[in-house]
């Protein structure tokens, strides 16, 4: 297993927590702390500790979603081998094509305005 697919993995976990995260949360402030009966001002069992915790955690994981994706950016498999674009290679040729029989000739269609 390469370092990228290492990466991958940690991206797609890190990203599956970060969706749970935020869908825990209320977004009217409310969240997880609003189903335990803490209004705000109640703080029975650090409930208010709870959203402030959701928030951390919220950012925490897109930091490290971020690093995560930059840092696997430089691990993707390269190959060793410039390969450089063949549309500007005048030497390029058309594989497409039998070498050995030749070209067709262009019919020169243009009509002498004279002749009308």
């Amino acid at each position: 297993m390469n370092t990228f697919s290492i990466f991958l993995i940690l991206i797609v976990i890190v990203a599956f927590l970060l969706v749970v995260v935020i869908m825990v949360q209320n977004p009217k402030g409310g969240g997880l702390s609003s189903s335990f009966g803490g209004g705000g001002t109640q703080q029975l069992g650090g409930v208010k500790k709870t959203t402030d915790f959701l928030d951390k955690s919220t950012w925490t994981l897109g930091a490290i979603l971020v690093a995560l994706i930059l840092v696997s950016s430089l691990s993707i498999p390269r190959t060793g081998a410039v390969q450089d674009s063949k549309a500007f290679d005048p030497d390029a040729i058309n594989t497409t094509a039998d070498p050995a029989t030749p070209a067709p000739a262009l019919e020169d269609n243009t009509q002498d305005s004279t002749n009308q």
